[in-house]
């Protein structure tokens, strides 16, 4: 799949060095036409049901050498065992994710930029796959559901979706998972991007639970900037809550300690809470270059 870089998120150049990787499942799924991962259904296992034109990575063994000859396209046979991917990209819009703002003295970015590029980094790797995505953008209510699609067209919809983010100040996103998975009767593949700074963490994580019992897969990307994890230096801030709280004035040295500890008590439940719930999980520190973690995740996907 080709594309021109319409959103300022995708960086094309950056993405040709993983022109030849892609995002594969680590379980059976289901699909609406012949593709290259693993199905559930049974029955006709290996039986020939169609051809799909090659796409530079597959096991040259499947190609079909017979039309080869005859047309000089080289195309791989397709069997009733393989099918598509469905994938839906689930972003957290809420107010928390702007933390950590581009300044002269902090150059990494917000939390949600991070999420804008990783997120549009992984449609064009599922698109150029021939799979196919969608997106999901949650505060306390599903503020925009774009079903999965493969085409050119949409991908770049999907892309759009993500670039134009707007946030809303809540602290709740078990209702918007709720209704995600009310409208989302295929199983599939879900990716959610999350700081998980909400109050009804249990409820989150309960409603993800339902998407594993219906034999989804769930990859939870725990986002965390690294002025979460240590406070700034100094002798007096002004810290302002990002979901309307008000503010707090102190200093951080006399609340470090209790702090620091708090947040790796929060970090821990979110891991526990996922892995708990058969999720795949990942804590992201947007520290790291996003190109860095997206190909480390695709390397390890592959075994």
């Amino acid at each position: 799949m080709t594309t021109q870089a319409k959103s300022r998120f995708l960086d094309l150049h950056a993405l040709a060095t993983l022109e030849h990787m892609r995002f594969t499942t680590r379980r059976r799924i289901e699909g609406a036409y012949s593709g290259r991962h693993q199905s559930r259904q049974e029955g006709g296992a290996g039986e020939f049901v169609d051809f799909r034109e090659y796409s530079g990575s597959e096991d040259l063994r499947r190609l079909d050498w017979k039309v080869l000859a005859r047309t000089g396209k080289a195309f791989v046979r397709l069997h009733q065992d393989e099918t598509n991917l469905l994938c839906t990209l689930a972003v957290d819009t809420s107010g928390s994710m702007l933390f950590g703002g581009r300044s002269r003295r902090d150059a990494t970015g917000s939390k949600l930029e991070y999420a804008q590029y990783l997120a549009t980094a992984l449609s064009h790797v599922i698109g150029r796959g021939q799979d196919q995505v969608g997106l999901a953008l949650l505060t306390n209510e599903l503020v925009e559901m774009i079903p999965p699609g493969g085409t050119l067209s949409h991908i770049e919809h999907v892309q759009t979706g993500i670039e134009q983010i707007q946030t809303r100040p809540t602290t709740r996103m078990a209702p918007a998972l709720r209704l995600l998975f009310e409208r989302s009767p295929r199983r599939g593949v879900l990716l959610l991007l999350s700081d998980f700074l909400i109050d009804d963490l249990e409820d989150a994580f309960a409603t993800l639970r339902l998407f594993r019992h219906r034999n989804w897969e769930v990859v939870v990307l725990h986002l965390v900037h690294p002025d979460e994890e240590r406070l700034p230096e100094g002798t007096a801030y002004r810290f302002e809550g990002m979901e309307n709280e008000g503010h707090v004035s102190c200093s951080p040295a006399a609340i470090r300690a209790a702090y620091q500890q708090r947040f790796a008590a929060h970090l821990a439940t979110v891991r526990q809470m996922a892995l708990a719930g058969g999720a795949d999980y990942r804590r992201l520190s947007t520290a790291v270059p996003y190109m860095q973690i997206l190909g480390g995740f695709l390397i390890e996907r592959a075994g």
